[in-house]
């Protein structure tokens, strides 16, 4: 009996470790909040907003994207258990001097996620992927919402010609 109660535990850590560990590597990339808009009054818990934050390419300095997303208020948007809408638009900018890593060029690192996050407590994230059009001259992001078992076609894409800074 006891050895089953240990193993009970054991299983219930080994979640909540493997849920934590998913939860840190989803906001490596952390996006600054740069302002937001009610778009629902809710009578208890906050509002539903449309968040802007923005979030600088890991890999590509001088590259900055801004997210505007849906953010779910109320009292599970408070509490962190409800489900944000798969709404999000994207827009990327040249913020300064860009020199495109070799992995970039060749297309090795063709649809490599640049930016996560979680919208819903398990399993439904916001994801941002970076291509690179070489014909153009041209970084591609695209933004869209996935969950485990079903993801959603809506998506939004932006691109950063690159340029010579001045």
């Amino acid at each position: 009996m006891q050895c089953q109660v240990n193993t009970k535990k054991q299983k219930t850590l080994n979640i909540l470790l493997t849920l934590s560990l998913i939860l840190f590597t989803s906001s490596i990339v952390v996006a600054e909040q740069i302002g937001s808009v009610s778009t629902k009054f809710k009578m208890l818990g906050a509002n539903d907003k449309i968040v802007i934050e923005a979030f600088d390419d890991p890999d590509v300095a001088g590259a900055t994207c801004y997210l505007s997303r849906a953010k779910t208020g109320g009292v599970s948007g408070v509490v962190g258990i409800a489900e944000d809408t798969s709404d999000a638009s994207i827009a990327c900018r040249q913020i300064g001097p860009i020199s495109l890593p070799e992995k970039i060029k060749n297309g090795q690192e063709d649809g490599k996620e640049v930016f996560k996050k979680s919208t819903s407590l398990l399993f439904k994230s916001l994801q941002v992927v970076r291509f690179y059009d070489a014909k153009r001259n041209v970084l591609v992001y695209l933004t869209y919402s996935d969950r485990i078992i079903e993801g959603s076609p809506k998506n939004s894409i932006s691109i950063i010609p690159i340029t010579p800074w001045h």
